[in-house]
């Protein structure tokens, strides 16, 4: 099955996302540059975008450094929609709104994506986006399967079990009404809060995200996981 296939069976939106992808970090964990690196055969920043430009974005921003642009090989992409390119900030608020920035003033709907989750599907993408349509901020995740543990400084277990229940994994893309995020973005930074993700920025500010389950959407953090998904790709588009 392919990208294309899957994304024929979702109804189109009746009004444009626009996306932000956010490819501003260090890549430190990973020890490589992590989002120029090749997922089989296009790097792993170009398949998120690609993702995107599937789903149908009416225009994506990708938040990256001129040289992660060029050695992830953006620029030879050819896409149906605008794609520009803006740099990061400090912090991660800071990077998103950068992207929230060069969007149009036309914009209502916006999907925050990490460019490192590369396993995105279109799909998934647009049933996400019609959760966030209809209760204004949506987002996918998954429940939490592993035993939890707490542990010392040591990395020793401490006593006591962690419940998973209602527990829940993020992922992204978040898809929100450009106007609750601008707001949520506003306060964190006035109130000095640092947030991991854009569904932290929007709680800070009374709103609650629907969480939308899918499929495999590892991001690429650690070097094994590039071979992951590497072994996912070529499983869902044999």
């Amino acid at each position: 099955m392919s990208m294309g296939e899957d994304t024929r069976r979702i109804p189109a939106p009746r009004e444009p996302l626009h996306a932000v992808i956010v490819a501003a970090g260090a890549s430190r964990r990973a020890g490589f540059d992590k989002l120029a690196a090749p997922l089989c055969g296009v790097s792993v920043l170009c398949r998120s975008i690609e993702a995107f430009a599937e789903a149908g974005a009416a225009h994506i921003v990708v938040v990256a450094s001129r040289e992660r642009w060029d050695a992830a090989g953006v620029g030879t992409l050819s896409l149906p929609c605008p794609l520009v390119r803006v740099d990061g900030g400090a912090e991660r608020q800071d990077s998103v709104a950068s992207g929230l920035a060069a969007l149009p003033s036309c914009c209502r709907w916006v999907a925050v994506h990490d460019g490192a989750r590369p396993l995105i599907r279109p799909a998934d993408i647009l049933r996400c986006f019609e959760a966030a349509r209809r209760c204004g901020a949506a987002a996918c995740a998954h429940p939490v399967a592993d035993t939890l543990k707490r542990a010392d400084d040591g990395a020793f277990t401490l006593p006591g079990a962690v419940s998973r229940e209602r527990l829940w994994g993020m992922e992204t893309p978040q898809i929100f009404d450009v106007g609750i995020l601008r707001r949520a973005g506003a306060y964190v930074r006035r109130e000095g809060v640092r947030v991991t993700d854009e569904v932290s920025a929007v709680e800070a500010v009374g709103v609650r995200t629907a969480l939308i389950p899918g499929g495999c959407n590892v991001k690429i953090t650690w070097p094994g996981d590039l071979a992951l998904a590497e072994a996912v790709w070529r499983h869902e588009h044999r």
